[in-house]
């Protein structure tokens, strides 16, 4: 009976390991918040954030998981960052109080408060995006997700595309709008490994 008792535990533990919650740290050279709204009702500005730390927690089995990010507003780039003649930069600009606020406001933050998943694949995420200091529950939807080892490391990791629109105006943003668009959609772009 003893006997019994070890065989089954030596199978049980094993697999209650693999089917443990891992957490991932996102890789931030691989890993960027983007963005696109309307200028002027004539064409798109893109941008980005250079800067995105964060976990991501990941329960295969149960159908749950976590989402906690945290990114630099001061990172932004659009493509303006320093101008020749010294005149300030979009990129000035959106650091300032008219838009991002970095100097009071140095981050913007998501965390989850649900996944969802459809079987195997994670479909969306419920959670709260706090931007100038003003927290709303934003929803994202998973537009790519994949789990399997890394192609030349051969390290397990995976990674993630979601989409959102928000309006910025929910969120103190009120510069220039409606001729800069209240809209903005946003695409969170996630590489991650395991801790």
């Amino acid at each position: 009976m003893l006997r019994l008792s070890t065989a089954i535990l030596a199978c049980v533990v094993p697999l209650s390991v693999l089917a443990a919650p891992q957490t991932y740290n996102i890789d931030p050279v691989h890993s960027f918040p983007n963005f696109r709204i309307n200028h002027l009702g004539m064409a798109t500005v893109h941008g980005r954030f250079d800067r995105m730390t964060g976990k991501i927690t990941l329960d295969q089995a149960a159908k749950a998981g976590s989402l906690d990010v945290k990114i630099s507003a001061a990172s932004i780039s659009t493509g303006d960052g320093k101008r020749a003649d010294g005149t300030r930069s979009r990129d000035d600009h959106l650091r300032s109080p008219d838009f991002f606020n970095a100097a009071e406001f140095p981050d913007i933050s998501y965390k989850s408060t649900k996944f969802h998943f459809t079987g195997e694949v994670l479909d969306s995420i419920e959670g709260n995006l706090t931007l100038l200091g003003v927290t709303k529950p934003v929803k994202l939807t998973v537009t790519s997700f994949k789990c399997a080892p890394h192609p030349f490391s051969k390290k397990p990791m995976c990674g993630a595309d979601a989409e959102t629109s928000i309006k910025r105006t929910d969120f103190g943003m009120k510069f220039g709008v409606p001729a800069i668009s209240d809209e903005v959609k946003l695409t969170l772009g996630v590489e991650a490994y395991p801790e």
